[in-house]
């Protein structure tokens, strides 16, 4: 429908493109339980990433910049808040400081355009995540049965 020739210099089509994503991320977390939360936060980082490091390796300094602050206030603001120190005792506090290093790498990576730097930061949360996805899967099943 829209073709990439005919844009206007306000970006229309991507304009509309964006606000049908938010409003689908939107609904999706409006609905969701606590755990599908938490797996969408990590879905959302790993995204994040993944792009940084294509601009990145692009050059494309600004997209790269934008990308890595969101996987940094996922990690901070969602990951990390979600913690309870007090009740989750070594599992939280391992949780914690892992993400801590991971916000730490992403920074450095950022500030010496280091993909490598990414890419680490991806093999330490892509287990978790799988994991994470794991448990819901037996949850929602044995919820079922």
């Amino acid at each position: 429908m829209f073709n990439s020739a005919l844009s206007t210099p306000f970006n229309r089509p991507q304009h509309f493109a964006n606000a049908y994503r938010q409003v689908g991320v939107e609904t999706g977390v409006a609905s969701a339980s606590p755990h599908l939360l938490v797996l969408m936060l990590y879905d959302g980082c790993l995204e994040s990433i993944g792009r940084a490091r294509v601009a990145m390796v692009g050059g494309a300094i600004e997209v790269k910049c934008a990308q890595i602050s969101r996987a940094v206030r996922i990690l901070e603001e969602g990951l990390k808040c979600a913690l309870d120190l007090a009740a989750g005792g070594e599992l939280a506090e391992n949780l914690h400081n892992l993400y801590a290093y991971c916000v730490l790498q992403l920074t450095r990576g950022n500030l010496r355009n280091d993909p490598a730097l990414l890419v680490e930061v991806e093999r330490l949360i892509r287990p978790l995540r799988d994991a994470w996805a794991a448990i819901g899967a037996k949850v929602s099943h044995g919820a079922a049965a």
